[in-house]
């Protein structure tokens, strides 16, 4: 096997780079849903480049991004040595990053999906119900960056936990 110390780097920052691509759309999207979507009388409007990139992402990038993750992951454990999974900061950091995951599209993803389509608004109560939804989305957003700020803590400062 080539030695790959050398292209450790590299490889670090793409899988940061896929790491953080792969919950964007979950962090993201919850904030562009607005009310003046579902305004009464209001047409459906085409989604601009950023909102279209990030609906792609969300719903064809995801399988890409995660084998790459887990590609460029393997890779580190090659460059470092398996000890590293012994960490206590990096078993903290994945089990972290599993649960961030499990939400983004177990949870977040589906409901996220409902209220993209928005042909069923159509009363006031429609309406409501739709707000109190994208408010919700917007609440499992903030736990996620919050989760998310919290993988990047440790990862960044490799506390001594246990």
């Amino acid at each position: 096997m080539p030695d790959l110390s050398s292209l450790f780097p590299l490889i670090l920052a793409t899988h940061i780079v896929l790491a953080i691509s792969l919950l964007v759309p979950s962090l993201l999207l919850p904030f562009t849903l607005r009310n003046r979507l579902v305004a009464a009388g209001n047409r459906e409007e085409p989604p601009g480049r950023g909102l279209g990139a990030m609906l792609w992402l969300q719903a064809r990038g995801t399988t890409i991004i995660g084998a790459g993750l887990a590609i460029t992951g393997g890779l580190l454990v090659i460059v470092l040595g398996p000890r590293i999974l012994a960490q206590p900061w990096l078993l903290l950091s994945l089990g972290l990053y599993a649960t961030a995951a499990i939400v983004a599209f177990a949870v977040q993803r589906p409901s996220l999906r409902g209220l993209l389509r928005r042909e069923s608004v159509t009363t006031d109560a429609d309406r409501e119900a739709w707000r109190a939804g994208a408010r919700r989305q917007r609440y499992v957003a903030y736990g996620l960056s919050a989760i998310v700020g919290i993988i990047g803590v440790l990862m960044s400062t490799k506390p001594v936990l246990w």
